[in-house]
């Protein structure tokens, strides 16, 4: 029989509330306190609790305080990422994130979801899709990326936008839903 943990990760239904979830939740939360409430002198502090927060990053990420994730082992990040100010990642999920690509302040990431019919909602139960964000991307400030999403490579996303379907590489797309607007020069 699966664990809630693996149904959570294979995209099964599963019981947020399960004790090692909700153990894990909080091991997350403490060093998210630990990041949002050091100074930018603490680079060496800061360095170690990214590590443990979020332990398949690659060199250079940039993580400008508060930020928050429901478990930081389901991110995986490039080289040389950024998330500015107050971003939210729910990585109930993999989320994958490209070298370079840099994120806007309030940009909200979410791989949780709910069931549609209300019966089932109700139970208590939810599950996830992973979201995929490739190279050189810049995701404007407060856009929102929805479940199950895959974002291309040397994409830009405007501010604001909320995006529901996946966006192919080398374009620029904005809105509410998020559409491509036009395809960018690739230099």
């Amino acid at each position: 029989m699966k664990s809630e943990k693996e149904k959570m990760l294979s995209g099964e239904l599963y019981n947020a509330l399960d004790e090692q979830l909700s153990q894990m939740r909080l091991d997350a939360r403490l060093h998210l306190k630990a990041l949002n409430d050091s100074s930018e002198d603490q680079e060496k502090e800061r360095a170690e609790i990214l590590q443990k927060l979020i332990p398949h990053a690659g060199q250079g990420l940039w993580i400008q305080p508060p930020f928050y994730c429901d478990y930081g082992t389901n991110i995986t990040l490039g080289e040389k990422v950024f998330f500015n100010f107050n971003c939210v990642v729910l990585d109930v999920m993999e989320v994958k994130v490209g070298d370079r690509t840099l994120f806007g302040p309030n940009v909200q990431i979410y791989t949780a979801t709910h069931p549609m019919d209300y019966k089932e909602r109700a139970s208590g139960l939810e599950f996830a899709k992973p979201i995929t964000i490739g190279e050189d991307v810049w995701v404007g400030g407060s856009a929102v990326i929805c479940p199950g999403v895959t974002i291309g490579d040397r994409v830009v996303i405007g501010a604001g936008s909320v995006v529901t379907k996946d966006i192919p590489s080398d374009v620029f797309a904005a809105g509410n839903p998020c559409r491509v607007i036009r395809e960018l020069d690739k230099k």
